[in-house]
């Protein structure tokens, strides 16, 4: 069993940290806005209550991003941030960690221009558990989810309010670890977040998809987290942790305590929320 459905399975069992029900999913990307602050961020952000880490990986047109996460990526290039540093960072959470399942959030040229069997064995070596490629359909996955299965990675694929029930159809067929529902139309950081028609979709998912369903754009704090938690297996935030990465460049070591101080306060109020529901 993968660390994804082992996680997911402690979860619906009530067995995961204290009785836990619903993961919480934090997005931060690879190197923003310094290497040094992003390990020991996804180890506070742990201990804050997150239950999966999704770890971005940094690309030049982003786009299905808004400006907070472009911004993010444009930081993290300017470290000169590859996959391969990706893969290190994981390796580095792994001497600690083996619990915390890792999901690597990127785009389809960086994996292009590896190859697809490459980056699903230094994925899989680092200890990264699953991967969501934004800009790769089921249709066109043909030669790609045979490698990453082939190293025991789960595809995870997007679904937004507009899919149609065979686009869902489809996405059953390949997906494994949850399926991401995209809440809005529109890019990251968007912050009309309508719970009704989230509980509705959801539904209708359910009909098709047996897997955890996570739900990720225009959660931005606790109060948001508790009513998509209501309804969905998991909750994804991103523009809101990102957002911190802001406050200062993070090269010092007191920046970097700032940044990582306001994020574990905001994944912490998050986590009391969804574990009242």
């Amino acid at each position: 069993m993968s660390r994804l459905a082992e996680r997911f399975a402690e979860l619906k069992a009530g067995t995961a940290h204290n009785g836990r029900k619903k993961a919480l999913i934090p997005y931060v990307m690879a190197s923003d806005p310094s290497p040094e602050i992003t390990l020991p961020l996804m180890h506070a952000m742990v201990a804050a209550g997150a239950d999966i880490i999704e770890l971005g990986a940094p690309f030049s047109d982003p786009m299905a991003d808004g400006p907070v996460i472009q911004q993010a990526a444009e930081r993290s290039l300017q470290h000169n941030t590859s996959l391969h540093d990706v893969f290190s960072l994981v390796r580095e959470f792994r001497q600690q960690d083996d619990k915390t399942p890792i999901i690597v959030m990127g785009y389809l040229n960086p994996i292009e221009v590896m190859g697809y069997q490459v980056f699903a064995e230094q994925a899989a070596a680092s200890g990264v558990d699953g991967v969501i490629t934004v800009d790769m359909p089921p249709e066109e996955a043909g030669g790609y989810i045979p490698a990453l299965r082939s190293q025991g990675l789960d595809p995870v694929f997007l679904l937004a309010p507009t899919s149609t029930a065979e686009r869902i159809k489809k996405v059953a067929a390949v997906a494994s670890g949850f399926v991401y529902y995209v809440s809005l139309k529109g890019v990251t950081g968007a912050s009309t977040l309508d719970v009704t028609s989230v509980k509705e979709k959801v539904a209708e998912i359910r009909q098709f998809i047996d897997l955890p369903i996570g739900v990720g754009f225009g959660i931005s704090d606790a109060e948001s987290a508790a009513r998509v938690a209501a309804c969905a297996d998991a909750v994804v935030v991103g523009s809101a942790i990102v957002k911190k990465m802001t406050l200062n460049t993070g090269k010092t070591p007191e920046e970097r305590a700032t940044i990582i101080k306001e994020i574990s306060d905001i994944l912490s109020a998050m986590r009391n929320a969804m574990d009242q529901v």
